[in-house]
Parts: C-alpha cells; sequence; structure tokens
C-alpha cells in the first residue's frame, strides 16, 4: 500500500474515531509540524490502527489504558470518546481504569474518571 493510500485510509479512520466530538481534534499544520501530521495519518492511523491482528475496539481500549496510566488527559479526551464511537462501552471503560488504578495508580484513576464523565457523562448512558 502507498504512503498515499495510507493516509487517505488514516484520515477516514480519524474521522470516524472523533465523529461527534464537541471540538475535533486537529493534527494539521497549525498545531503540529507537517512531518508529524502526516507519520500520523500515514503510519498511526493508516497502518498501525488497520492491523489484522486486534480488532479495532481491543486496540481503543488498549490506548485508552496507556493514556490512563501516563495521566495523558487530552488525549483522554479524544480517544474516551473515540473508544465509544468504535464500539467499547463505558462500564469497559470503566472497569478499565478501576483495574488501572492498582498499577497506575488511584490519582491518575481519579482523573481519568474525571475526564470520563467529562466527554462521556453517564446521562447518555440513561437514554
Amino acid at each position: 500500500m502507498s504512503d498515499e493510500e495510507k493516509r487517505k485510509k488514516g484520515i477516514a479512520f480519524f474521522k470516524k474515531l472523533v465523529a461527534g466530538q464537541k471540538r475535533e481534534p486537529s493534527l494539521g499544520r497549525a498545531s503540529v509540524p507537517e512531518n508529524f501530521s502526516r507519520y500520523t495519518m500515514e503510519h498511526l492511523f493508516g497502518d498501525v490502527w488497520q492491523g489484522d491482528d486486534l480488532p479495532l475496539e481491543l486496540r481503543s481500549l488498549i490506548t485508552c489504558t496507556i493514556l490512563v496510566a501516563l495521566n495523558r488527559e487530552a488525549e483522554q479526551r479524544i480517544h474516551f470518546p473515540g473508544a465509544k464511537n468504535l464500539g467499547v462501552e463505558r462500564e469497559q471503560l470503566e472497569a478499565m481504569i478501576t483495574h488501572a488504578a492498582h498499577y497506575a495508580g488511584w490519582p491518575v484513576a481519579a482523573s481519568a474518571f474525571r475526564v470520563l464523565g467529562e466527554v462521556w457523562p453517564l446521562e447518555e448512558e440513561e437514554k
């Protein structure tokens, strides 16, 4: 697959991941260098996320777990709603955060629950 095909595939996936978010994340030239944006779309979203060895839901849950463990709140705000878009249930994210608390620490879990509540309110689950 050519780099251009990977880029197009990556952009299509990224749009699916961030669909419906209040403020769509941007990897355009204004926020990061052009090469970084290109690598992100071609390699990360166009290649790594598209592999056949793991289902998208599991990739998403793994990504969210790493972001919780590293206390990356800004990226959690992108990937928690993205997980929802890919079919991960809120209960799975809650269980993952609780599990991660025991290995990565209580404070990062508390932060992650706060972010989850901001981007995926419980009221949405009751509808």
